[in-house]
């Protein structure tokens, strides 16, 4: 019996503390709200066209074991509650810090869900909350800062293009990326035949969709192309919502030790050109052999000239770093910024593919011997 009583106080006596560990863990997750918001301050105007960024600062909360403690900054409509807000963005430091610095495109995310219009003013409201992950703590604080939105619309991280106009087809699945050229900028070198096509940020169901009337992308819909089947460069900014969409003509290599335009390419699809089974003959001069070449394009009717960045180059090998073939636009000088070909190349037939597409890190080309 007595010992029976021995092993219900030992119980007693470990849930009694295991209760007070747990007060102990949960007394140590309390935070204070944050009391006071100090910037920007209230109906500050910010126009989201430029690139720049928001500075969000507030006072600090007090952790009750004197700790660290965790900020989210939330967005709501100016009517809003924070109940159910737009958006929750994590301070700076992944949470640590009294501050938000935030980018105008980001900003602009945030106005565009809260039913801002493109070209438009409105206002959202903003508070902070603090925890230490445990017990949320709202500010009884809370700001109003008036924005502008852009013409154009929060760039995306990727856009694809797809439809029965385009190469793609009509599966998100199968959508073909546009290279990323700038922070707000997409193109993309294609075929378009007669049917609709549009583009979307992600290949998931859930995507944003975009498409061009005339000369501006619009949100959703689709458009329409009607004409013959040919290739055009479209250029997309998300910015401004601005595109441009040109005709790509014939694509040659400009061989200056002859002075003749040599190979046309034929277009394969998803922005490469190739000249095959082509026969490469370097030109003898009293020096040695001269392989120097560039190419011109035809773009809406204008010669584009596309070169080496180097102004002058030595032969590669087959070691050479694949930067070596990368092209960007040159002038139309005689001999500047030629490539030289490998010296493997030589009175031998020869593949020379042009790869203007998302795959590739820089727009390039590769000369490959048969």
């Amino acid at each position: 019996m007595k010992t029976i009583y021995i092993k219900i106080m030992l119980i007693a006596l470990s849930v009694f503390v295991v209760s007070c560990d747990d007060d102990e863990t949960l007394s140590n997750t309390n935070v204070s709200p944050v009391s006071e918001l100090y910037s920007p301050a209230d109906n500050t105007f910010f126009n989201l066209g430029a690139a720049s960024s928001a500075l969000f600062e507030w006072q600090h909360a007090k952790a009750e074991d004197n700790g660290i403690v965790l900020y989210d900054v939330v967005f709501d409509v100016e009517s809003g509650d924070f109940s159910n807000p737009v958006y929750v963005m994590p301070s700076d430091g992944k949470g640590l810090q009294n501050t938000l610095n935030i980018s105008f495109t980001d900003l602009n995310r945030i106005a565009e869900m809260a039913g801002i219009e493109s070209k438009n003013s409105g206002k959202l409201k903003w508070t902070v909350l603090s925890s230490k992950g445990l017990n949320i703590q709202k500010s009884g604080a809370s700001g109003v800062i008036e924005v502008e939105r852009p013409a154009g619309f929060p760039s995306p991280d990727e856009l694809f293009i797809l439809g029965t106009a385009s190469e793609a087809g009509t599966a998100n699945t199968d959508a073909i990326p546009l290279k990323k050229i700038g922070a707000t900028q997409y193109e993309i070198y294609t075929s378009l035949k007669p049917g609709d096509y549009h583009f979307i940020t992600r290949k998931s169901d859930n995507s944003l969709v975009y498409s061009i009337n005339g000369t501006n992308l619009e949100e959703g819909g689709a458009t329409t192309y009607s004409g013959e089947e040919k290739v055009y460069r479209i250029q997309v900014d998300f910015s401004d919502g601005s595109v441009n969409m040109v005709e790509v003509g014939e694509i040659k290599l400009w061989f200056p030790p002859t002075g003749e335009f040599m190979f046309d390419f034929e277009y394969q699809g998803n922005g490469t050109w190739k000249a095959a089974n082509v026969f490469i003959e370097f030109k003898q001069e009293g020096w040695g052999r001269d392989e120097r070449y560039k190419f011109r394009f035809m773009i809406d009717g204008q010669e584009m000239w596309y070169g080496s960045v180097n102004g002058d180059n030595q032969r590669p090998s087959d070691d050479s770093d694949l930067s070596f073939w990368y092209m960007v636009p040159v002038t139309d000088d005689y001999w500047s910024n030629c490539f030289k070909y490998n010296g493997n190349v030589d009175e031998k037939n020869a593949d020379i593919e042009i790869i203007f597409n998302a795959s590739v890190p820089e727009y390039t080309h590769a000369v490959t011997p048969l």
